[in-house]
């Protein structure tokens, strides 16, 4: 097992622990992901098989450095560059943030909420495939249902690779799943429907009919043209890859309930609940929709948006500590 260790440095303001912990659904492990004590571990698939990485901050919000030890079987230099590529796009790297905080300035919702969430950058998969496939899962059931069936997926058909006596899983390639029948996915909880729709999109991917990588250069017209022509994949589903996987700043998946529900809440308007409200009320916020529904997520996951909540009830201002101020 060889061992190599580089570093990233990422655009600032840049809150490693923030970034790691939404990639990773601000728990200890979410499917591939982990984050813990501080180190963020993600196993990555190259051209020369199974690497794990294993990052830690090095710098600061301000000036930040991330050191990434890198292990695996083989790490030529090709292999290596595709590390670095894929985790520099996994953890939001080479991200702006400054233009969206620019744009909250004077906005009440957004301003408190970027100041508890201060440099965080948008985490991605590490392929549009792999977005897709989460997004699948994630139809239509709650949060908690799909974790288990993204974790359940992961270690039973993704690529392994043992460090240190412990055995770490990457996300299955489109080849594996298109090897596995409708049966076998039931057999890990997954619907029939949502068996058939991920047999079918892998098939189109490992044949090469489907080339959704390509998708990271198109139009976002483009991209919900192709994504939406896929069975069992709709407009939600569409959106949310633009913030996932494709990098667009103003994805927006308001049919979700979820989203929907912390914007009335946050608005102080119960009729912002209903999704073309919650629409129409979003358009102020455009071009930057992405930057706001994953802010709100994290903010959520992490306790955060019901002291946002908290506040605005009681008229208390922001909390002392916070990483920065929108200017």
């Amino acid at each position: 097992m060889h061992r190599e260790v580089l570093y990233l440095f990422p655009k600032p303001p840049y809150s490693f622990e923030l970034t790691a912990a939404s990639a990773a659904f601000f728990r200890k492990r979410y499917g591939a992901e982990i984050y813990e004590d501080g180190t963020f571990l993600r196993p990555i698939d190259t051209s020369q098989g199974l690497s794990l990485t294993q990052v830690r901050s090095k710098g600061t919000i301000d000036s930040p450095r991330l050191e990434v030890a890198v292990i695996g079987n083989r790490l030529d230099r090709s292999s290596l560059e595709q590390v670095t590529r894929k985790l520099s796009w996994m953890l939001g790297v080479d991200q702006d943030v400054w233009p969206f905080y620019h744009s909250a300035v004077n906005d009440p919702q957004l301003k408190p909420l970027i100041e508890g969430l201060w440099g965080m950058h948008i985490p991605h998969t590490t392929s549009v495939y792999e977005a897709l496939i989460q997004a699948i899962l994630g139809q239509q059931v709650s949060a908690a249902v799909a974790g288990m069936l993204r974790r359940s997926l992961i270690e039973t058909y993704g690529p392994v690779i043992e460090v240190d006596g412990t055995t770490y899983h990457g996300f299955p390639r489109p080849e594996t799943l298109a090897g596995t029948d409708i049966a076998a996915l039931r057999n890990i909880k997954l619907s029939g429907r949502k068996a058939e729709y991920i047999i079918e999109i892998s098939r189109n991917v490992a044949s090469g009919k489907l080339n959704l990588q390509r998708l990271l250069t198109e139009p976002a017209s483009e991209a919900i043209r192709v994504l939406t022509a896929l069975r069992g994949v709709g407009l939600w589903t569409a959106h949310w890859l633009f913030i996932r996987s494709l990098g667009h700043s103003d994805g927006f998946p308001h049919a979700d309930l979820a989203l929907c529900r912390m914007i009335a809440q946050l608005t102080g308007n119960t009729e912002n609940s209903l999704p073309e409200n919650a629409l129409k009320y979003s358009e102020r916020w455009s071009p930057f929709r992405s930057y706001v529904t994953a802010y709100l997520f994290a903010a959520l996951r992490s306790g955060y948006f019901t002291e946002l909540l908290v506040r605005k009830e009681t008229g208390k201002p922001a909390n002392p500590g916070r990483r920065g101020t929108p200017t």
